[in-house]
């Protein structure tokens, strides 16, 4: 059975060109090991280079947009498959329902709360699916500096930090997931 990869990621490109770059290398490459994508279903931004990227490479790639987001993120309509859902609680419980595993590639204030809100309910015990950072170009420096505080004034416990990977390049992410499916 496929394997599916849900991207968490900007709708906006941002201001490091490497960015939108590092979403298309992602698109290819996981198109490229026969995985299908999930993600927000824009096709805009960080995004929509993703999907781009997988279709291109003769990928699937499955959006989950909400209904009041659909017009402001300008929803992808080249998809293999696009669902609307009535809300963003909605969207994201479908997104894991359909995910094997999780990247998290540079964005916004969405992007951190896909990303807390799948590491929470990995650590409620809610799903057992591996999530990996990509920390390009320190992008999520600040974000490790915070998990760091947060275990010396013991709001995290330091086993906790094993419920995510952080990832300095790609194909470093990949492999970690080659890894994992080989002993699913």
């Amino acid at each position: 059975m496929k394997k599916h990869i849900c991207v968490y990621c900007g709708s906006r490109t941002g201001s490091n060109p490497g960015f939108p770059e590092l979403a298309e290398q992602a698109g290819r490459e996981i198109a490229n090991r026969d995985w299908g994508i999930v993600y927000g279903g824009g096709k805009v931004g960080m995004m929509g280079k993703i999907a781009d990227a997988a279709l291109n490479s003769g990928g699937d790639v499955i959006g989950v947009i909400p209904t009041r987001l659909k017009n402001r993120e300008v929803a992808h309509l080249g998809l293999t498959d696009l669902h609307e859902t009535q809300d963003m609680h909605t969207r994201k419980a479908l997104m894991e329902s359909l995910s094997d595993a999780f990247l998290v590639l540079p964005g916004g204030f969405g992007t951190l709360d896909e990303f807390f809100e799948i590491l929470t309910w990995r650590q409620l015990g809610i799903h057992n699916k591996p999530i990996f950072l990509m920390n390009a170009d320190g992008y999520f420096d600040g974000l490790i500096q915070y998990t760091e505080n947060a275990i010396k004034y013991d709001f995290i416990q330091k086993e906790s930090l094993s419920l995510f990977n952080v990832c300095d390049d790609l194909d470093s992410c990949l492999k970690q997931l080659e890894r994992f499916f080989e002993l699913d």
